[in-house]
């Protein structure tokens, strides 16, 4: 509301100087009155346009982004043309509707614009839209001005639109209404001292606020509003403020989840001399003013709703406000006379946050837009005039869920369910719902729907989580229409879901609405909106489940539902990797089947067994990402059993594969033929390689087998011979060979896999008479010689054998004849005979 609510005899406002200015805009076209909250635009304009002649007496259509706001602004119009509601002023929200025959001006919120238009495209009988407080950027202040611009555009020219706001950037909606008229007008209000924290606040948000709230009361005088992110901190504000009561103090919460009478406690003006404290969300932020307020508490934070197209859940965030909500809720201690708003944050603070709020259209669920704009018989966004254009990944997803809820075909075009589905006030996954229950059902799918729409009437507190049972609240209705309530339910948000429970049976009772007499738990009910939400509990814990979706779910710790193995969840947070569940009912497997056989996929699935260490087989019954059945089958001839042994094999492959030393040798060999013989062709068959080329080398070898047991019976060696042509394994075999016959004919091992170079080890004595280190590799690579003592121990490691007699050999000699003064040292081992056997031979040099 403006300002005039708290001056109502004061004829002059300050919107008025600009109202002929506006009224000369209008009779040329669209305009854009921008004006500060408090100015008296709500009440003043819609009174003084009322009469124009281009109205030619049709109605004025003004939209409010809450419901609130559109009883207390045509309220308080009603008064100031000393009529009832329903007479020239009236109003219409959600399931309620004060309306006459000879209604001019009508206040409504932004859903029933969108309703009216979808029932009456031409909007006939209206002349002006009034869409008031804008700047909010509300999904469905931007799909209502969509519409109605292609209205104005197409089908209406006469029509009229009208944009108020107090913070909005004016230009890009001028530009939006095709070059409307922008009119600013004066607001007034009294100066609002600002006072920071001198250090950031604490994280408890309650708490910080509670201890301004008594600093301010002592400080200040007047009645004091406080802004606080969500309904759980208001209620622990409350609790710690509680026993301000005994010192005469009236303390009061304030949020779109109260009750109507509830709401007007804080609304309305106070009585008598004792001062209030209003307690509030973001619903005092504007639009009403709440008379009285001289001293605002902010703590800077407002939680929105945020989704994720990836996920298709919606998380709730608690966000820094922009500067323009500051300076909207600052601006409410300074309507009656000076004040004071205590800012919980810090001045530096202040310039990281953000100089508007962000358009919900670009972080909300797309799916009730995208059904109503299939109504409207647009399939492409683009091709309507939008402030923010929806997001393609949002978009995207909100067409997916509608066709696979029945609403969209497969061209993107609506169905009869869809349509039907439009009609009803609800999100289009509760309007299958209700929709689809046969006439047993409908009460209880009418309950879930005002339940999961509807504030939860769970009651919380330190010591009492709040359980995810759905359950547990529909039999709080069945108590309450027995009059009997459970103490841990809210009674008025009982019979407030039970009031929009009952407005959905009747309007569902005048739809098309499936006849039959089938019965379905509650948990299936809710699976016709939510299947993409059945959740399985993962095996081996007994809280985290796995959605249809594919996403990640947890219950509360200890929560009662933990001992079911399939859940519906209506409700969570998808913060973290897995979503917290805050509603869900359970449901049974055969339910399940029985419910979703359509999409439920049944398969032969080829998957490797860990524990067998082998392929098997399954066949599979699965819907979405969860599996509802499994049991093994034979594997047949088509199955793919040699894919996943590759896989595996890739996975383990040092292990899988029997590598021998000789296959472990062959693979070093080949390796040395490919650096030393650039002409040779020779295979790669380093480990890297052949790892990459499984199929290539492997495959053919595994035909038929379906366990890494038998890949252990292969012979790897001859596998990777059968790699080379018949002339590489001759060359090989000739320029790498396996051993060596030494001097004393005794053949030693050549060590290929030891290194760069090939090792030879052998007693020092089997070499005398030997007057060069031997060669492999066209005699390019001379091997590393180990020379072994008598004991087997190496004495000397060289690649220059020749060198080692002429120089180091002496050293030796003299060290080995003191450790073994039994055996044969001679003076000059290269002309030498070898020993075997204690039989003295002369050495020869020999390979192969």
């Amino acid at each position: 509301m403006s300002s005039s609510d708290t001056h109502p005899a004061d004829p002059c406002l300050p919107i008025d100087p600009v109202l002929d200015p506006l009224r000369a805009a209008l009779r040329k076209g669209h305009a854009l009155l921008q004006a500060p909250t408090g100015s008296g635009k709500s009440t003043k304009v819609p009174l003084a346009l009322m009469e124009e002649d281009w109205l030619a007496d049709q109605r004025i259509l003004m939209l409010e982004p809450r419901r609130p706001a559109a009883r207390m602004t045509a309220a308080r119009m009603a008064a100031l043309l000393g009529e009832p509601l329903g007479e020239r002023v009236g109003y219409q929200v959600r399931f309620e509707r004060r309306v006459g025959p000879r209604t001019r001006i009508e206040v409504i919120t932004e859903g029933i614009l969108t309703r009216r238009l979808q029932r009456d495209p031409g909007l006939e009988g209206v002349a002006l839209v009034i869409f008031d407080e804008f700047h909010e950027r509300n999904l469905q202040s931007d799909l209502g001005l969509a519409l109605t611009l292609d209205v104005a555009q197409s089908l209406r020219p006469e029509l009229r639109l009208l944009v108020m706001s107090a913070t909005l950037d004016a230009e890009p909606v001028a530009a939006l209404l095709g070059g409307a008229a922008i009119i600013r007008g004066e607001g007034r209000s009294f100066p609002v001292e600002v006072r920071y924290a001198d250090r950031a606040p604490e994280t408890d948000v309650a708490r910080s606020a509670s201890a301004s709230i008594r600093r301010a009361l002592v400080e200040e005088a007047g009645d004091i509003l406080a802004f606080l992110p969500g309904t759980g901190e208001i209620n622990r504000c409350l609790e710690q403020l509680g026993n301000l009561t005994a010192d005469g103090v009236d303390i009061l919460p304030l949020h779109g989840s109260l009750p109507t009478a509830e709401q007007d406690k804080a609304l309305l003006p106070g009585h008598g001399r004792q001062r209030r404290i209003i307690v509030a969300t973001d619903i005092a932020e504007t639009s009403v003013t709440i008379q009285g307020i001289r001293v605002v508490v902010d703590t800077g934070f407002t939680r929105k709703p945020r989704f994720d197209p990836g996920s298709g859940l919606t998380r709730l965030v608690t966000e820094p406000i922009s500067r323009a909500s500051a300076e909207q809720r600052a601006g409410r201690a300074g309507r009656l006379g000076p004040g004071v708003c205590y800012r919980l944050w810090t001045p530096a603070q202040e310039h990281g946050r953000p100089e508007h709020r962000t358009a919900e259209i670009l972080q909300s669920d797309l799916a009730p837009v995208a059904l109503e704009l299939a109504l409207w018989g647009v399939k492409d966004p683009t091709q309507l005039s939008w402030l923010d254009p929806p997001p393609a990944p949002a978009w995207s997803q909100a067409i997916d869920l509608l066709r696979a809820l029945g609403g969209l075909d497969d061209s993107g075009g609506i169905t009869r369910l869809g349509r039907a589905m439009a009609e009803l006030p609800l999100h289009p996954r509760l309007a299958v719902m209700l929709l689809s229950a046969s006439p047993a059902d409908r009460l209880t799918a009418a309950n879930l729907c005002a339940l999961v729409s509807e504030r939860d009437p769970f009651i919380t507190g330190a010591d009492r989580p709040r359980p995810a049972d759905l359950g547990s609240r529909l039999h709080a209705l069945e108590a309450l229409r027995d009059r009997r309530p459970p103490s841990d339910m809210d009674r008025n948000r009982l019979k407030a879901v039970e009031r929009v429970a009952a407005q959905l049976m009747r309007m569902i009772e005048r739809s098309e609405a499936k006849s039959g007499n089938q019965t379905r738990s509650p948990g299936a009910l809710l699976a016709l909106a939510y299947p993409d939400r059945v959740a399985q509990r993962r095996d081996g814990t007994d809280d985290r489940y796995l959605l249809a979706s594919g996403a990640g779910a947890v219950l509360p710790r200890d929560d009662a539902l933990a001992v079911h193995p399939y859940l519906v969840v209506a409700a969570m947070d998808a913060k973290g990797r897995d979503g917290r569940i805050q509603l869900a009912l359970p449901v049974d497997e055969a339910e399940l089947q029985a419910r979703f056989d359509a999409r439920i996929d049944q398969a032969r699935e080829v998957t490797w067994d860990a524990e067998r260490e082998a392929v098997a087989c399954r066949a599979v019954s699965r819907l979405g990402a969860i599996t509802l059945s499994s049991r093994p089958v034979p594997l047949q001839p088509g199955d793919d059993a040699t894919r996943l042994l590759l896989e595996r094999i890739g996975e383990q492959f040092d292990r899988a594969l029997n590598w021998s030393e000789t296959a472990r040798q062959l693979q070093a060999r080949v390796g040395l033929m490919r650096r030393h013989d650039s002409s040779g062709d020779w295979p790669d068959l380093s480990r890297e390689t052949l790892k990459d080329t499984l199929e290539d080398w492997l495959a053919p070898w595994i035909q038929g087998k379906t366990r890494l047991a038998e890949l252990q019976r292969l012979d790897l060696a001859t596998l990777l011979t059968a790699r080379l042509s018949w002339d590489q394994q001759q060359r090989l075999e000739q320029e790498t060979p396996t051993a060596f016959v030494t001097p004393a004919g005794n053949k030693r091992a050549i060590d290929y896999c030891a290194g760069d170079i090939p090792v030879l080890a052998a007693p020092l004595q089997e070499l005398f008479g030997l007057d060069d280190t031997p060669r492999v590799c066209m005699n390019r690579v001379p091997v590393l010689l180990h020379l072994l003592s008598p004991a087997r121990r190496p004495m000397q490691v060289t690649q220059d054998l020749a060198g080692f007699w002429a120089r180091g050999y002496a050293e030796v000699r003299k060290e080995l004849r003191g450790r073994y003064p039994k055996h044969h040292w001679p003076e000059d081992p290269a002309e030498a005979r070898a020993l075997v056997g204690g039989i003295k031979r002369r050495g020869v040099r020999t390979s192969g």
